[in-house]
């Protein structure tokens, strides 16, 4: 039989996904089970991690939705299974429901987890160009391959590398050193495991070759979903935790804004009562001036006042040609008294201005006096918000509406870690593109999972696993391919 294309065989599985969200909608509709004794395990930003007992008789898949209805039936969540062991289980809700929960209602609904993957798997046939499907084509036809062709594959090339080992171990580790040489050469990289145990163990190892390696893994690595471990290979997980990651930026960014505020704040409150007394200064600096102009005027009247003083001291001994001189000049004993008379009349009234003048100046200068520091902070708030873009920016900033962008947030970091179910249903991920896709347990995912993660990425696949897990597994089996074998 000859092989499909990424395509054919992306629509054989969107058929086999249709079919199969039909027989769950009409045939084996969900039913409600009821959880008891749930407690809070952790919180992390605005999520919420709970641990319920579950009956005996009941099992429900990693990331499969379930809507929770607390006993009054009031207030109902969202959530989404992470983990379940034994008739424990581990869901990830949006709301918190208390610290202890005696019992609540869990509606799972598979059908809408297939038919958010489908509808994965129609985007990419229906926009190819949001789409990367280079490297799904060699990934189509390793799906398609026999277990013992698998092994004899090359093990490297530049858009599909193989991991193919025993020891599991062992492949991880050479997985985290790809990682780590692929965040060197500035690659994004996605990396999925089969489920959340797995991918926390996995996030551990990456992490610690990371922080072996010399690089800060708390920079590049996110763990999308809450680990359900605390720590793996000596690595503390919950600061690897997206949300955790997101949490804190936007307690950090939350935290500058109202730094900023107050800065902006003290600026316009410091920037009026400078101007004012800026003004008064001004006032101030046109008051001593005139001061300076009356005292100038005062002391050549004082001057002048002297000098017709002296010469009427004088004026019997002078000779009769220095009075004749004088007399020449329109000066005499009689206008000397009178040019007394007009220098005093002129100087009392320079000292009633110069008074008026010193009582203005006493009352200006505590007025214009600007207290210690306050000019030079003034300076300090004035260049920071012209560095921001000035007080319209700054204005702008602050009217932001502080709303975490998810994509933005997980765009910025190197390797991220998820599960393939996740990957193929949250909408978050369609809008992201990674360059390199990482597959830890790859015999062990479906293949309908890897073909929505595979779209993703625009440049390498790294597939590892052990490759006997392919026939004892069954995930790769492709559907219906009896009938479209020729005869």
């Amino acid at each position: 039989m000859a092989m499909m294309t990424a395509t054919e065989l992306i629509e054989l599985w969107i058929t086999q996904l249709e079919a199969e969200r039909v027989r769950l909608t009409e045939t084996e509709p969900d039913t409600p089970v009821v959880a008891s004794q749930g407690r809070l395990v952790q919180t992390v930003g605005g999520l919420y991690l709970y641990d319920f007992r579950l009956p005996a008789d009941r099992t429900l898949s990693i990331d499969l939705p379930v809507s929770v209805v607390p006993i009054d039936e009031a207030d109902t969540t969202e959530g989404i299974v992470l983990q379940q062991t034994g008739n424990r289980i581990l869901i990830q809700l949006v709301d918190g429901l208390g610290h202890e929960v005696p019992s609540v209602t869990l509606v799972p609904d598979r059908a809408g987890l297939v038919s958010t993957s489908v509808s994965r798997l129609k985007d990419m046939l229906a926009k190819p160009d949001l789409y990367h499907l280079g490297p799904t084509e060699r990934l189509a036809s390793l799906l398609q391959m026999q277990a013992a062709d698998v092994e004899g594959l090359p093990s490297a090339s530049a858009v599909f590398t193989t991991v193919w080992s025993d020891d599991r171990s062992l492949r991880r580790q050479n997985l985290a050193q790809l990682a780590m040489e692929l965040i060197r050469a500035n690659k994004r990289i996605l990396l999925i495991s089969p489920d959340h145990q797995a991918c926390d163990e996995m996030v551990g190892i990456v992490a610690r070759t990371m922080k072996a390696g010399g690089l800060n893994h708390t920079t590049w690595i996110t763990r999308y979903e809450l680990p359900i471990a605390s720590n793996a290979s000596d690595i503390d997980l919950h600061k690897l935790g997206f949300e955790a990651q997101m949490h804190q930026f936007y307690a950090k960014s939350q935290g500058d804004k109202a730094s900023l505020k107050h800065k902006y704040d003290r600026f316009r409150e410091l920037a009026p009562f400078l101007s004012e007394k800026e003004a008064k200064q001004k006032d101030l600096d046109e008051i001593r001036l005139l001061e300076w102009r009356l005292v100038t005027q005062l002391r050549d009247l004082q001057v002048r006042m002297a000098d017709a003083q002296k010469t009427l001291r004088e004026f019997d001994q002078l000779t009769l040609f220095q009075r004749l001189t004088m007399q020449a000049i329109g000066k005499n004993a009689e206008s000397l008294k009178q040019y007394c008379a007009l220098y005093q009349g002129q100087m009392d009234q320079l000292n009633n201005e110069l008074d008026v003048a010193k009582d203005r100046i006493q009352q200006l200068a505590p007025e214009a006096a600007i207290p210690r520091g306050k000019r030079a902070e003034c300076q300090d708030l004035k260049e920071h918000i012209a560095k921001l873009g000035g007080t319209k920016k700054v204005r702008e900033l602050l009217a932001a509406e502080e709303t975490p962008n998810r994509q933005a947030f997980i765009q910025n970091r190197r390797l991220v870690a998820a599960t393939p179910t996740r990957v193929a249903s949250d909408p978050l991920f369609s809008r992201v593109r990674f360059d390199i896709l990482m597959i830890d347990e790859a015999p062990k995912i479906d293949a309908s999972s890897l073909l929505a993660a595979a779209g993703l990425v625009r440049e390498r696949i790294i597939i590892s696993g052990d490759p006997r897990d392919i026939s004892t597994v069954g995930q790769w089996a492709v559907p219906q391919l009896a009938s479209r074998a020729a005869p």
